[in-house]
């Protein structure tokens, strides 16, 4: 995945509990600078979260990182949380749970 081929954009949460995370309540730039929170999500050309980042006062506080089956399904989540460790989940071609 190179980053900088995605669509990067800004939100101020996200709702659901289910994987990909849904980012909801796009920023703008400006609405940035009086933020102290909010996600940036990174966007492929089908409109696929490919990377989520949760950042506070400018620091990394959360990362999924997302694959996709052929089918547009999600495949696999890697999430890594604010101490630095990594759940990684697999998903079959129907998005159910493996392992």
């Amino acid at each position: 995945m190179n980053l900088e081929d995605c669509d990067s954009r800004y939100f101020v949460s996200y709702s659901g509990v289910k994987l990909p995370l849904k980012l909801v309540n796009e920023l703008a730039d400006s609405d940035r600078e009086n933020r102290n929170t909010f996600f940036r999500g990174y966007f492929d050309a089908q409109q696929r979260l490919l990377r989520c980042e949760k950042l506070v006062y400018g620091e990394l506080e959360l990362l999924h990182s997302y694959q996709y089956h052929d089918n547009g399904v999600l495949s696999q989540a890697e999430i890594t949380d604010a101490d630095g460790e990594v759940t990684i989940l697999s998903f079959d071609a129907e998005g159910k749970p493996m392992g």
